[in-house]
């Protein structure tokens, strides 16, 4: 095993021709609710701190947070807005502060009120114009997607960010990847993250690229569980349009799952809003 925190280089997907622009390092990373794990029988030993706060909790976002500092979008899945199990603290905007990645932005799928508030965010250096909530589909309702808007508000001057914690159920996954297809259809350049809770080479996947322009340039890398990696669950997907110098998985045991990541390079064309006075917000206040 390499040593922690060690990037494991991977053989990129498609190829994508040479872009000239800016350099962006984009991670995604289903931190569990910051609880480390390293043998399944951590699920039983563990489920407690699902509900109730635990004292190792902070100090492993805070090695979370320590690493994902060195990146310029990040986009985090099973987090909690604020509840008991996380001593009320909003846990998107405790990772942005620790990681000085300025801009933050928090969505509730699942609110339970005091008892969890499951949530996903997005964490960046870049302040985007416009930040959509999206509920998604499926049989059991509690999944949602957020969708970060950079440069232009349309064509090839804009950049999509949208991040996605998908169903654990085939039949739900499949409408919601469709759901997400037409949502995604009209934009130039596009990256789509997060747990999707299927490999690589799955029927609704492969649909899913079919009928857009996103390619997969992690191909099958194997993320979950993060102590030995059997399934390919978190994915990164780009249009052709970006241009890609890396793709990395990451060896890291803050979780159970393997944090991913791609260099890319976005054409000057798109515009970068940095502004070192940022102050995040959550996604509920920046809806379009």
């Amino acid at each position: 095993m390499a040593p922690l925190g060690t990037p494991m280089d991977l053989d990129m997907g498609p190829s994508t021709p040479p872009v000239e622009g800016q350099c962006l390092r984009i991670l995604s990373y289903n931190v569990q609710v910051g609880i480390a794990a390293a043998h399944f029988h951590h699920y039983l030993t563990n489920s407690w701190k699902h509900f109730l706060p635990y004292g190792g909790r902070l100090g492993n976002l805070d090695s979370i947070a320590r690493f994902i500092a060195g990146f310029d979008l990040v986009g985090l899945q099973e987090l909690d807005a604020g509840s008991l199990r996380s001593q009320f603290i909003n846990l998107a905007e405790y990772l942005s502060e620790r990681s000085r990645l300025p801009y933050w932005y928090s969505q509730t799928n699942r609110n339970l009120g005091s008892f969890a508030k499951h949530s996903l965010g997005l964490l960046s250096r870049y302040q985007p114009h416009s930040v959509v909530e999206h509920r998604l589909p499926g049989r059991i309702p509690g999944r949602g997607a957020l969708e970060a808007h950079f440069g232009a508000a349309r064509g090839e001057d804009s950049l999509v960010i949208l991040l996605v914690h998908l169903s654990l159920g085939r039949q739900s996954r499949m409408r919601q990847l469709q759901y997400l297809g037409e949502v995604l259809r009209e934009y130039e350049h596009v990256v789509v993250m997060g747990d999707l809770n299927t490999p690589a080479h799955s029927q609704e996947l492969r649909r899913l690229v079919r009928h857009t322009r996103l390619q997969q340039p992690l191909d099958g890398a194997k993320t979950y569980p993060s102590w030995r990696p059997m399934h390919a669950f978190d994915h990164i997907l780009v249009t052709p349009g970006l241009g890609l110098r890396g793709v990395h998985v990451y060896n890291l045991n803050y979780s159970d799952h393997l944090p991913v990541g791609v260099e890319l390079v976005v054409p000057d064309t798109v515009r970068l809003a940095h502004c070192p006075q940022a102050a995040g917000r959550a996604a509920s206040t920046l809806l379009s």
